[in-house]
């Protein structure tokens, strides 16, 4: 590139020049438009962040049902509001590490049954008041109440006792726990005045941001908070929409009505990547798409008939039909090779023939009932009907009954018997397992309650010997792969998509979408 383009670019980045301009220039040197917005896109990274402006993003999952309280959380959208106004006490790194957000600094026992959480000095809430330990501790103790709601209930469990000294946070735990620190990340353990006792949904936290309307299921802009401790949050407001339709929410990418999206469609991925000033960013995961079913529940607490199912769905087909390349096989486990302690298992494959012989041996006539929504994942009715498929050749006739987006993570989802859904995945085995296959979990939505996989998931915390625990997840992995209500028939990747007004992207980070939710506040206007 010549230095007059050079030049420009480095203008543009910096706001100096629009990028129109920039664009028109480019072209007029007989520079292609995709090679121009790479070099663009290089200086602006180069620039670093530039402060003010709107940042506009586009999601998909909420719904009108939703709430502010960090412990309903059940979607991305819920995800991606909770990081802009509040913090857990601490967060993963891009590399899937630990780093202090609400608390500075933690240090175990060394038998790591209890830990210290030393709150930051000086941090305040959105509303002015001072963070203290107490905060601290009466927000563990509404998620780990008796009667919560909260989705974070099956990691606490094995709390004994929290108490406060000065800034410190001390917790003691039923048996050690090496992996404290990834469950205390939980996005549902969001540090609130009081915990949240008083006002779990006001949104009021150590955030970057202020929420100044919200319209759930529809619309939510978020300013900047001027007290904030952190370095996050470049962009003076967020605005956040919900757009749920597929089509509806890449139109409004590239028409400029919003600058990130999540959720990009594998089906149109490549068509969107090849969209001039659009750049769709693939992130491979923990992430899965699953068909779930209540083993405590008729016909779905007879395992041959589970076994019939499992047998009965082509993994690779969904794939190949649903993923487009975008994702992998999976095999009826929340666990795949993006875990620390992954152990392989023999690949589960389309068998017809045993799936009607299952079938046969369950004992069960008539239809089976699905439920789906594009809401539980992209392309999930496809999905449900290719599964429907694969179910007729061994002789399983298949329902499928497609239900509102709206409302389908509080009506359909953990509540209904046989249903498409998701999971983001988590940073480990433990917080995974916890979170949704102990029998206790209260988003334990396959209703598994198996004794010796309690048992083994107690003691794998308290196993300080890495290759003895690995063997133990694999050994538990076995267990649900077998005995759940769990069909996973693929691990899908993240895909999502962003304008070249915006610039911060950072590729391969640890978590969910969108940068782990924290796209919005990592992320800048650059014109």
């Amino acid at each position: 590139m010549n230095d007059e383009l050079k030049y420009l670019s480095r203008q543009t980045a910096v706001g100096a020049l629009s990028r129109r301009k920039f664009l028109g220039r480019a072209g007029a040197l007989g520079v292609s438009a995709a090679a121009a917005n790479t070099m663009l896109s290089s200086a602006v990274h180069a620039a670093g962040p530039q402060k003010g402006g709107t940042l506009r993003i586009g999601l998909q999952g909420g719904s009108t049902t939703d709430s502010m309280d960090p412990a309903l959380a059940a979607n991305t959208t819920a995800v991606n509001l909770i990081r802009m106004w509040g913090e857990p006490l601490v967060e993963l790194t891009d590399d899937g590490g630990i780093q202090g957000k609400v608390a500075e600094s933690f240090e175990a026992s060394a038998d790591a049954t209890a830990w210290t959480f030393t709150v930051r000095k000086g941090i305040t809430f959105s509303n002015g008041q001072e963070v203290t330990a107490a905060d601290v501790a009466a927000t563990i103790e509404r998620h780990s109440g008796e009667d919560t709601k909260s989705g974070a209930l099956g990691l606490l469990r094995d709390i004994k006792d929290v108490r406060v000294d000065g800034r410190n946070v001390i917790i003691s735990l039923n048996t050690g726990n090496a992996d404290l620190p990834y469950l205390m990340s939980d996005y549902h353990l969001i540090i609130q005045p009081n915990g949240g006792k008083d006002a779990p949904d006001a949104a009021i936290g150590t955030g970057p941001y202020i929420m100044k309307e919200i319209d759930m299921g529809v619309r939510f802009v978020a300013e900047k908070n001027p007290n904030y401790w952190g370095d996050l949050g470049h962009a003076e407001t967020i605005e956040l929409l919900v757009i749920n339709d597929n089509t509806a929410r890449v139109a409004a990418l590239q028409s400029g009505q919003v600058d990130i999206i999540d959720r990009v469609p594998p089906r149109t991925a490549g068509l969107v990547a090849r969209a001039p000033g659009i750049t769709v960013a693939s992130t491979a995961g923990p992430g899965h798409y699953v068909f779930i079913a209540h083993t405590n529940t008729a016909p779905f607490d007879n395992q041959d008939l589970m076994m019939a199912l499992k047998y009965g769905i082509n993994r690779q087909e969904m794939v190949d039909k649903i993923l487009f390349g975008y994702g992998t096989v999976g095999n009826d486990s929340p666990i795949n090779a993006s875990y620390p302690m992954y152990s392989e298992m023999e690949q589960r494959e389309y068998d017809p023939e045993k799936a009607a012989a299952y079938f046969k041996k369950s004992g069960h006539s008539g239809p089976i009932l699905l439920r789906t929504s594009d809401n539980s994942f992209p392309g999930a009715p496809d999905a449900a009907a290719l599964f429907q498929q694969s179910l007729k050749a061994a002789g399983i006739e298949l329902e499928i009954k497609r239900e509102p987006n709206d409302g389908y993570w509080s009506e359909v989802w953990n509540n209904k018997p046989f249903c498409t859904s998701y999971w983001g995945g988590r940073p480990t085995q433990d917080q995974m397992f916890t979170t949704a296959y102990l029998s206790t979990a209260d988003w334990n939505d396959t209703r598994f309650s198996n004794e010796k996989f309690d048992q083994m998931l107690l003691a794998a915390r308290a196993e300080l010997d890495t290759g003895k625990r690995k063997q133990m997840y694999a050994d538990m992995g076995e267990i649900l792969r077998n005995q759940s209500g769990l069909i996973c028939p693929m691990f899908n990747d993240f895909v999502d998509a962003y304008n070249d007004r915006v610039g911060g992207w950072v590729e391969g980070v640890a978590g969910f979408s969108l940068m782990h939710g924290y796209a919005a506040q990592r992320m800048w206007v650059t014109g």
